[in-house]
């Protein structure tokens, strides 16, 4: 007798196991891209507002091609960010009315732009003060200064004795050792006489902004380089190390020049009495 085993059912193959879900790759690398240039940009928009500010969303989005969407973006970010922060100013020529919001780098931003080792100056500055007095600073801060005046002079001196020329030829120095610098002529209008006509010198970035916050003669000795590059008494309206966002200096123009004339001993420092002009709306 044959003994028949009952049919075996279908036992129905076992399904694979889902592999793990990962992002495309093409995906990943687009949004790294996009992440990458928008970086980018917003150096861009940073770099523009230290060199150019206080300046207004509609002349950097000109200035540098952007929307005037993509633009505030951007700048939406860097205030977030406290990389910058907006000034209200009055529209040259306008009537009573809403301020122009425009932008500048705030101080967190300032720091960020190459400031290493200043805390270690500071206390370096701090010690020399305690063991051998105020007076040894400011002669660390007048040599310090000695040596750009050195290497600025043959430069300003090839720019001939017209104080307008050696304004800029200054300005074009300092730019080339960070301090991002401009000269504007400020041309008197009658019945004002051209005597008052005038150069405004702004830096942009102090490199050691830090270090002239806590010892103002960092400030009053490059003021008298100045003084003495240009042949002609400058006065100090702003400074970036008491709060404004430029160093603003005012050159007379409509005046010989007197090569080496420096500002006067002594004299009180022209930064504690004007030094918020420009901050006022």
């Amino acid at each position: 007798m044959y003994s028949m085993s009952p049919p075996t059912s279908a036992v129905p193959a076992a399904e694979p196991a889902s592999a793990p879900v990962r992002a495309e790759p093409v995906a990943v690398g687009r949004a790294a891209h996009a992440r990458e240039a928008d970086e980018r940009t917003r150096d861009r928009v940073q770099a523009a507002v230290l060199e150019h500010g206080p300046i207004s969303a509609a002349e950097l989005g000109e200035m540098l091609g952007f929307t005037p969407a993509a633009v505030r973006r951007h700048l939406d970010h860097l205030s977030r960010n406290g990389v910058i922060e907006v000034k209200r100013a009055a529209r040259a020529g306008a009537g009573a009315g809403r301020p122009a919001r425009r932008y500048v780098l705030s101080s967190q931003g300032q720091s960020s732009l190459g400031n290493d080792y200043l805390d270690i100056a500071g206390s370096a500055l701090r010690r020399i003060g305690d063991l051998a007095g105020p007076e040894a600073v400011r002669e660390f801060a007048v040599e310090r200064f000695a040596q750009m005046e050195r290497r600025y002079t043959p430069e300003i001196e090839a720019a001939g004795a017209d104080i307008t020329a050696r304004a800029r030829a200054l300005s074009a120095a300092l730019s080339r050792d960070g301090f991002v610098a401009s000269a504007q002529s400020i041309e008197a209008k009658a019945p004002l006489p051209a005597a008052l006509s005038s150069v405004q010198l702004c830096q942009g970035h102090c490199p050691i902004q830090q270090l002239a916050a806590e010892f103002p003669v960092f400030c009053e000795a490059e003021t008298d380089v100045f003084s003495r590059l240009l042949g002609v008494d400058v006065r100090r309206l702003s400074t970036l190390a008491r709060g404004g966002h430029v160093c603003t200096t005012h050159i007379p123009t409509g005046r010989p020049a007197a090569p080496g004339a420096a500002s006067p001993a002594g004299q009180d420092s022209p930064d504690e009495v004007s030094n918020h002009l420009q901050e006022r709306p």
